[in-house]
């Protein structure tokens, strides 16, 4: 017997299109305060098409928005799910995939900055993607002149690049642990080397010159690799010893843009769809019908976070980039971007999946995630939507946890039906999760809410609250099948309209048996149908609220 919440659902379609930058509200489950994950479904004539949105509010305080690197380098690939496992003592977070990347060793091919370092380079001809410290969304093309100093004349270099027949590369530990392998050219080893902060000179001074590739990167360090003829200008104005000026300037300088990654093309500007960005990317990156990611903010600052699922005919089709530009503007966002698509495309919450990736293997690993990370008191999803301790053995007990992320001062209570009030727990608490099990024996029944208040170290306030029903009007629901006959049985504990229906297990209706006003007591209904697998579905309804109980049988030939 399983018990399931009565609700309704979040979406039939899209939203109709609103005026340009109007915002519109997002309805569905809430995963942390403030943050609403919907799944929406749009019926096209190319067939339906599944839409994932995250819409979160502005990122500034409890809220923050900013890439996570695969495996904390610039080589390799990981989940997104993984990443956000990573992070999670850190935040509770939810995420979609980030820029495009190397298939062969996982690099993103764009821009990335975090936490006010320049951590890759942009790409000439596409966007990158950056967040301010107001919590603004910037969508734009960014340049990168990088050069280093020694004796002599300001000489180019590039940061955290594969690498490149006479080209000067500076590799910092955001690479990785080595150097890339290669022969040939003269790499010095500069150590200590600053943060690579953008539009700033940045001193070192070269420790040691080393021959061939694959070097310890040191930890608080760099190492400069000088290719073909740049290797003579190195060794020559940069002997071990001397100090090296490096200068990494953007434009614009987004000085107050911290973080940041590549993605493009844009696709809402000033609220208006983009229909030809004349970005750097291919027709069929572009025009065919794929799974779709993208970023937007709509004229509130509220940020939203969409994974379009596709290449799964039936379930969804996909969108082009064009389409997307149009969802985007029809759910109010006056600044989008796109973001990696196809097998990339990822949505998920505290490490696990919310959409359906279109790989044959399931998620992919990418090079990054665009993640939303909150940083307040987080409840999670309580495991029954309705506590009914009436010993029948289904969701006698409820379960209430919270999260913090820094140590709290917290207060979590119960709150019932006329002002009742159960405390679960007050006082100092240092971060981590806790837990609490409830039976809600002799409390009044009807609507309940579960509320945690925490005041970190910080001197952040953050509220969570989770709601559930108590109710013990139905229970005892069971189904005897004997083989094409199923008899099912219930209990009521006071008068209630009764719903009793035979359902397929994924919840369609397959005969609705009765809809009846029914007094306490005990009650039973017989079906007779063909072979196959079903679920016995009883409801009952009166002025405490809905409840629903189910019990799986088979009927065998």
């Amino acid at each position: 017997m399983v018990r399931r919440a009565v609700i309704c659902a979040l979406f039939a379609g899209l939203l109709v299109a609103p005026e340009a930058g109007a915002d519109v509200p997002i309805r569905g489950q809430t995963l942390v305060p403030g943050v609403i994950y919907s799944r929406q479904v749009e019926f096209t004539a190319h067939g339906p098409v599944v839409i994932n949105v995250i819409s979160a509010p502005r990122p500034t305080g409890l809220y923050a928005l900013k890439p996570v690197l695969s495996n904390d380098a610039i080589l390799g690939r990981e989940r997104v799910t993984s990443m956000q496992k990573r992070v999670s003592a850190d935040a509770t977070v939810a995420s979609v995939n980030g820029d495009l990347f190397s298939s062969t060793d996982g690099h993103p091919t764009g821009g990335l900055i975090r936490g006010g370092i320049l951590d890759s380079g942009p790409v000439d001809l596409r966007s990158m993607v950056g967040i301010d410290t107001d919590g603004m969304l910037h969508v734009e093309r960014v340049r990168l002149a990088g050069t280093w100093q020694g004796s002599g004349q300001r000489r180019i270099l590039g940061i955290n690049e594969v690498p490149r027949p006479n080209r000067t590369t500076l590799y910092t530990h955001a690479w990785g642990a080595r150097t890339p392998p290669e022969n040939g050219g003269s790499q010095a080893i500069i150590q200590p080397f600053p943060a690579t902060t953008p539009n700033t000179s940045l001193t070192g001074a070269v420790t040691q010159y080393v021959t061939g590739g694959n070097q310890a990167i040191p930890a608080d360090g760099a190492v400069l690799v000088a290719r073909g003829a740049q290797a003579g200008f190195l060794s020559a104005e940069a002997p071990v010893g001397a100090k090296i000026t490096v200068l990494l300037t953007l434009t614009p300088p987004w000085a107050n843009v911290p973080e940041a990654l590549g993605g493009g093309p844009i696709i809402v500007r000033q609220g208006k769809p983009v229909f030809r960005s004349l970005e750097d990317f291919t027709t069929s990156q572009l025009a065919y019908r794929s799974p779709r990611t993208g970023v937007g903010q709509t004229a509130d600052g509220r940020i939203l976070l969409v994974a379009v699922d596709g290449r799964q005919p039936g379930y969804s089709t996909g969108l082009t980039n064009f389409e997307l530009a149009l969802t985007m503007m029809r759910l109010g966002c006056v600044t989008a971007s796109a973001l990696d698509a196809g097998g990339s495309t990822t949505m998920a919450f505290d490490g696990s999946l919310l959409n359906r990736p279109s790989d044959p293997g399931g998620e992919r690993a990418v090079a990054e995630a665009l993640t939303l990370f909150y940083y307040g008191v987080y409840a999670p999803a309580l495991p029954a939507r309705v506590l009914s301790p009436n010993a029948d053995g289904v969701d006698d007990t409820q379960t209430f946890a919270y999260k913090l992320v820094r140590p709290s001062r917290v207060t979590a209570t119960l709150n019932g039906p006329g002002g009742v009030v159960v405390p679960l727990d007050s006082g100092s608490r240092a971060a981590g999760s806790y837990k609490f099990n409830w039976t809600g024996a002799g409390q009044p029944e009807g609507d309940w809410t579960f509320r945690a208040v925490a005041d970190d170290d910080l001197g952040r306030h953050s509220v969570a609250e989770r709601q559930f029903a108590l109710n013990n009007t139905l229970g005892f629901v069971t189904a005897a099948a004997s083989h094409r006959r199923v008899t099912g049985t219930f209990k009521l504990a006071r008068a209630a309209r009764v719903a009793l229906r035979i359902e397929t297990p994924g919840g369609g209706i397959v005969k609705t048996l009765a809809t009846r006003s029914l007094a306490a007591g005990d009650g039973s209904i017989s079906w007779s149908g063909w072979p196959g697998s079903y679920v016995f579905s009883a409801t009952a309804t009166n002025e405490i609220g809905s409840v629903e109980l189910t019990a799986p049988f088979r009927l065998r030939r």
